[in-house]
């Protein structure tokens, strides 16, 4: 594929998140092109899109499949993990909660990982519970358990989940304070891209592999001029990536698009998230033509076929 430049950005008037409030109450194509236009400074084009974020956009206005919701609510995809014979790469739970005063942080352990099980990226990480400031931690969690992670960019499978908080046990590997995260970016069931992030606490470094484990010239996804620094060096492959790239298989095989979040830490891997929506599907990537060649690995005819088979069977 040729050099495809970025186009050149036009700047909208500047919109602050009151006016975003009220368009919480807007129908959903509205609000995901006038997110997608104040943070991207152009439209999408949601008719016939060709990018990767494009066609994340139009998945979010054309497909809804209730086992996509029970994969995003962090008790529920404990079950998927387990239906996919997966089980043993679930993290141990310490308990699930409905109300933040119902944590007993005397009985939790020093370290411990709280999340909410309706959102993305709301989530505290304790590494040492004698320095958790309690009022402010349940303070934080009153507030994500009456909000609604959907109006932040509707992605409709946050939407019915039930608002809780889980518990789980921190993982670490004794040498680095901060694990690695990988990413595996799952197309029709291909584990295909492996994004590898690292240092989370000074700064996340950010790197893509192929399948075959090959450092890939690209980065992403994030906002423009937004992207992170690469590792200073090649990674060496994890000793249990072949197993991770057949669990990232088994729990993407039923969707289009999927990024399969996964830990390995001595000898171990462990389950960390599905996410259809990488980045509320607003991130971009560099270099530019990346977008292209990432979209076109998402088949959107998937999604025709699979409503002419709901019609037929309903008929």
């Amino acid at each position: 594929m040729r050099n495809i430049k970025k186009p050149k950005v036009e700047r909208f008037p500047l919109i602050s998140k009151y006016v975003f409030l009220i368009l919480s109450v807007i129908p959903d194509r509205w609000f995901i092109t006038i997110r997608y236009a104040f943070n991207l400074k152009r439209l999408p084009n949601l008719k016939n899109p060709i990018k990767f974020n494009e066609k994340l956009q139009w998945i979010k206005l054309n497909w809804h499949d209730p086992v996509a919701v029970m994969c995003s609510d962090k008790v529920g995809v404990r079950e998927f993990v387990r239906s996919r014979g997966c089980g043993e790469i679930l993290n141990e739970l310490y308990g699930v909660y409905d109300k933040a005063e119902d944590i007993d942080f005397s009985m939790l352990p020093k370290s411990f990982v709280l999340k909410a099980t309706h959102g993305s990226g709301w989530n505290i990480v304790c590494q040492d519970k004698s320095k958790i400031d309690v009022e402010e931690t349940i303070n934080k969690i009153k507030l994500w358990l009456n909000s609604s992670y959907y109006n932040h960019a509707r992605e409709w499978v946050y939407r019915d989940i039930k608002p809780r908080i889980v518990c789980e046990k921190y993982l670490s590997d004794g040498e680095d304070e901060c694990l690695k995260d990988f990413k595996f970016y799952c197309f029709h069931g291909r584990p295909l891209y492996c994004q590898v992030i690292g240092d989370r606490h000074k700064g996340k470094v950010v790197d893509f592999y192929d399948k075959n484990w090959n450092l890939m010239p690209f980065t992403g996804s994030h906002l423009p001029g937004k992207s992170s620094p690469h590792f200073d060096y090649p990674l060496s492959k994890p000793k249990k990536y072949e197993y991770m790239l057949e669990i990232a298989e088994k729990l993407s095989r039923d969707f289009a698009f999927v990024r399969v979040d996964l830990y390995c830490l001595q000898d171990k891997v462990y389950f960390g998230e599905l996410t259809f929506f990488p980045f509320g599907g607003l991130g971009e990537f560099e270099p530019y033509e990346w977008n292209y060649k990432l979209g076109g690995l998402i088949d959107l005819n998937a999604f025709h076929k699979l409503s002419a088979k709901d019609n037929v069977m309903g008929a």
